[in-house]
């Protein structure tokens, strides 16, 4: 089993890192004066725009809800679009149909108790 990661860094320490990254020339030099690799800070910084924390967004009470419709506007979009795909499956699969069978066709199987060969009496 694998050894579970420790934050080593607060939350307030990273956002303040990643706000002095965005009036930084030199994120390399940043990175030295803070004490981590650079790497880690681009990591902080995605995490927080993922959070809605960064980028200019505004904190407030309705950043939850507006990343909740944001969601939910996604998911009823992939929805929509299954139903579609389903849609045209049917009608498809319908139109084939109409299409294979003629007036009158006989039936693909035979009447049961008609000489089955599966039962000697």
């Amino acid at each position: 089993m694998g050894k579970k990661r420790v934050a080593r860094y607060r939350q307030a320490f990273r956002e303040m890192s990643v706000e002095r990254m965005k009036s930084s020339d030199d994120i390399t030099k940043l990175a030295a004066e803070l004490g981590i690799h650079r790497s880690v800070l681009y990591q902080w910084r995605d995490q927080l725009v993922a959070m809605g924390k960064a980028e200019g967004e505004p904190q407030s009470a309705d950043a939850g809800l507006r990343r909740e419709n944001e969601l939910l506007k996604r998911a009823l979009a992939e929805k929509i679009l299954e139903v579609d795909f389903f849609r045209n499956a049917l009608q498809k699969v319908e139109a084939r149909r109409q299409r294979d069978q003629t007036p009158g066709e006989t039936a693909s199987t035979s009447k049961s108790g008609s000489g089955c060969p599966c039962k000697a009496s």
